[in-house]
């Protein structure tokens, strides 16, 4: 059964609100999770703490969502979608509080894993939830709405960050959580449909299965991080996590029945669809990573200015999102995908060559013009994901997409941190360059048009 529609039809104003009250639940988390990389030096400052421990407020919250993410599907059929999206909500804020509380690095760490885990329940949930308020009948519009913050978080995240660090206590990067998340529940209790199960479900939680993919994806996830702080693969900081969970992952490959279910990957629009996923997830998080840095270490821009000269990128990828949908209608997913991607890189390379003194008004053009190219990569391949999968596998669709995303933006970020620290900041943005072109390759697999319904 096809689960994508070829006409972008208007989405019904009961889809339109359950998407709004997605979006705004799930921006507080995006948003949190890339504003934060930018207090480092601050958090070591004010927590009178080192660089490598500090790290860990990163880190951490990034392998606690990896743990969370194949729970997700569990606790939808458990408890329903909307009630569990709620409480990933509330698990979210008042974690940010106590982040907000902490008293030292350990406390923060400690605190900012419990935001992580609600992190990684909140983000399949907005897409999943999203395609079940729309009747399983998938978009390019619907795509385009439900993945807006994934894309505008990394972009408005650093200026938003700038604004509080540079005027607030670092506690408020945390404390800006509360409103967002109330709204976002106010708005959940109104307009999400209730999915409660019929009957109180006894489904058990696949423990083995749980105990095999949260630490393989914790340690792939670790490794690539390490790898430019260790110089290389070949240390063991790099290579006893990554291989350690690379080995967990084929055991939990191998078994039957899993938490996570991976035999769905075989259908060629949501294989396709995943890799296109993986390589976008790299493209995007690898330039991202070294944008802030272009502006402050090479031009010696305070961390606001940074921020507020990102700006350009965040309005291309918003009018992407009024864009896209007609083009996929017109010139088919692959087409719009290899477009996006090819904008991207050749976006990329002015940063590339630009030195201290490049205009800022050439670069926020092409910025402009990255933002577009960003904004357009994901939202084809999530539309094409659906293509194939029953209504009963959507979570599972959705938990294998979410996953190779992350890993694909944590092996981006990790192939440009290795440059940046081999080479200079140029080096490393041929290498997004270069990623981004590579990206080509599996989207000239998506389909020409989406197939009817």
């Amino acid at each position: 059964m096809t689960m994508t529609e070829t006409a972008e039809a208007k989405l019904s104003p009961a889809v339109q609100k359950a998407l709004l009250a997605l979006v705004v639940g799930g921006i507080a988390a995006i948003l949190d999770s890339t504003m934060v990389t930018l207090a480092i030096h601050t958090l070591v400052v004010k927590l009178e703490s080192t660089t490598d421990a500090i790290q860990w407020v990163t880190t951490g919250f990034l392998l606690a969502m990896a743990v969370a993410i194949p729970v997700t599907g569990w606790a939808e059929r458990r408890w329903g979608g909307k009630r569990v999206w709620m409480g990933a909500l509330l698990l979210f804020v008042l974690a940010s509080v106590l982040c907000a509380l902490a008293w030292n690095d350990v406390s923060l760490i400690g605190f900012r894993i419990l935001q992580g885990f609600g992190a990684g329940l909140i983000f399949p949930l907005m897409q999943t939830l999203a395609v079940r308020a729309a009747g399983g009948r998938v978009s390019s519009r619907l795509m385009a709405a439900v993945s807006m913050p994934i894309a505008l978080g990394p972009i408005l995240g650093p200026v938003i960050g700038g604004v509080i660090l540079n005027w607030l206590s670092w506690r408020w990067l945390f404390l800006i959580n509360v409103p967002i998340i109330a709204v976002g529940l106010w708005l959940a209790a109104r307009h999400l449909p209730d999915d409660r199960p019929a009957e109180q479900t006894t489904a058990r939680l696949d423990w083995a299965g749980l105990g095999l993919l949260a630490p393989a994806l914790a340690g792939i996830l670790y490794g690539l991080s390490q790898l430019s702080r260790e110089g290389g693969i070949g240390h063991a900081g790099v290579l006893v996590p990554l291989a350690g969970g690379v080995v967990l992952l084929g055991a939990f490959l191998a078994k039957p029945r899993a938490i996570v279910d991976v035999r769905i990957m075989r259908k060629r629009s949501l294989g396709v669809a995943s890799a296109v996923l993986f390589t976008a997830g790299a493209a995007m998080y690898a330039a991202m990573f070294l944008l802030p840095l272009y502006y402050q270490q090479l031009r010696g821009d305070s961390v606001l200015d940074a921020g507020l000269l990102l700006i350009p990128q965040g309005v291309g990828a918003l009018a992407a999102r009024f864009l896209v949908g007609k083009l996929v209608d017109r010139f088919g997913a692959r087409a719009v995908t290899i477009g996006g991607f090819l904008l991207t890189g050749l976006a990329t390379v002015p940063f590339a060559l630009a030195e201290a003194g490049t205009s800022l008004w050439w670069l926020g053009a092409v910025l402009f013009l990255r933002g577009l190219g960003v904004g357009t990569v994901l939202i084809p391949p999530m539309s094409v994901a659906y293509q194939e999968t029953d209504r009963a596998d959507i979570p599972h669709a959705t938990m294998n997409t979410r996953i190779v995303q992350q890993v694909g933006a944590s092996f981006g970020t990790a192939i440009v941190a290795v440059a940046l620290q081999s080479h200079n900041i140029q080096a490393a943005f041929w290498w997004a360059v270069a990623i981004t072109t590579v990206a080509v390759v599996p989207a000239v697999l998506l389909p020409r048009a989406q197939r009817p319904a």
